[in-house]
């Protein structure tokens, strides 16, 4: 996306636009010097035709709410507005990688800085939930890393994205998020998604980290979205042989397809996946009654799911009609329809 000459000459009394950062399937990121402050920002651009879809009012009372969210592991808000036609918002510019730049460097991370990178996004999910803010898409590329300390990205957008708006998009129950790290409940996208959803997105994330590849992965979103639903999480030990074996039960249970057998605090995973990779017992470890609970309801969901694939089909082609999404798949944050199962 091109920046306008109209935004440029809207922003210009603020912000020095430098130069394009990067892009998603959202919004484009440019590197900006604050000229009222004197630093340099990130100023982040939603598309124009995503914009034009939500309208500005509530996107703002919705972005806004991150404002008050002060934590160590949480990257700020500085400002957001609208500019020229164009929705943004403002946050620090970080000098540190992001934990997708990391992975896709080195693919499988120590174990021990996996942990850790665990233990901070957890602290930032707590307080944020505490406070009645869900992230709703909680991935690798929201993760910055600065020398050993994690700041998570992005507070509020999502939840901004997916409900700011009186447009065909929520008329039509469209949920905002990445296939690869959105919980069944947000797949489905009928049902209320709230703390426990940002737990099952931060355990694909630690899956990752330890096995190098997420728990559901395909050539394309939709089979992403089904698999998500519908089957239950491989072992993350089957992919990496020095993985403590305790993990799997850990990861599995941050992994349940409902979320009630889920761990219920983001904290609460953390401490667990903690322990199992010293070689101690997770908390409330899985009995195997429960397993095969589990792979019952598996069993149901790959019905339903299989029911609701053409559903996810039509509604992919749709909103990528809308938003002018990319045809290849990639790991931008989607606008996707739900389905639903009787």
């Amino acid at each position: 996306m091109d920046l306008d000459d109209a935004l440029r000459t809207a922003l210009s009394s603020r912000y020095e636009i430098e130069r394009e950062l990067g892009q998603g399937g959202m919004a484009v990121v440019y590197l900006a010097r604050d000229l009222r402050h004197r630093r340099h920002v990130a100023l982040k651009v939603l598309r124009p035709e995503l914009a034009t879809a939500l309208g500005s009012e509530r996107f703002l009372q919705e972005i806004a709410i991150s404002a008050r969210l002060v934590h160590p592991n949480i990257l700020p808000l500085h400002d957001s507005g609208e500019a020229a036609g164009y929705l943004y918002y403002v946050m620090p510019y970080v000098e540190g990688p992001t934990l997708r730049q990391r992975l896709e460097r080195e693919r499988q991370l120590p174990i021990d800085d996996a942990l850790n990178i665990v233990r901070q996004v957890a602290s930032a999910l707590d307080y944020a939930h505490a406070h009645a803010v869900v992230h709703r898409d909680v991935k690798p590329d929201n993760v910055l890393l600065v020398d050993g300390h994690v700041l998570v990205a992005d507070f509020g957008l999502a939840k901004a994205l997916s409900s700011a708006a009186s447009t065909p998009l929520t008329e039509h129950g469209l949920v905002v998020g990445t296939p690869a790290y959105m919980s069944p409940e947000q797949c489905g996208g009928g049902g209320a998604v709230d703390a426990r959803s940002d737990i099952y997105s931060l355990a694909c994330a630690a899956f990752e980290m330890i096995a190098g590849v997420t728990p559901f992965r395909a050539p394309d979103a939709r089979t992403i979205i089904v698999r998500q639903m519908a089957n239950e999480p491989p072992s993350v030990c089957a992919q990496r042989d020095s993985c403590p074996p305790a993990l799997d039960d850990v990861l599995r249970r941050a992994l349940a397809k409902l979320p009630a057998d889920r761990y219920q605090r983001a904290g609460d995973f953390a401490t667990a996946l903690t322990a199992a990779a010293a070689g101690g017992a997770p908390l409330t470890p899985q009995s195997s009654a429960r397993v095969r609970d589990r792979a019952r309801r598996a069993r149901r969901w790959t019905t339903a799911a299989a029911v609701g694939l053409a559903a996810v089909a039509a509604g992919w082609l749709i909103s990528q009609r809308t938003l002018g999404a990319k045809s290849a798949l990639d790991r931008s944050t989607y606008v996707v329809f739900p389905f639903r199962h009787a």
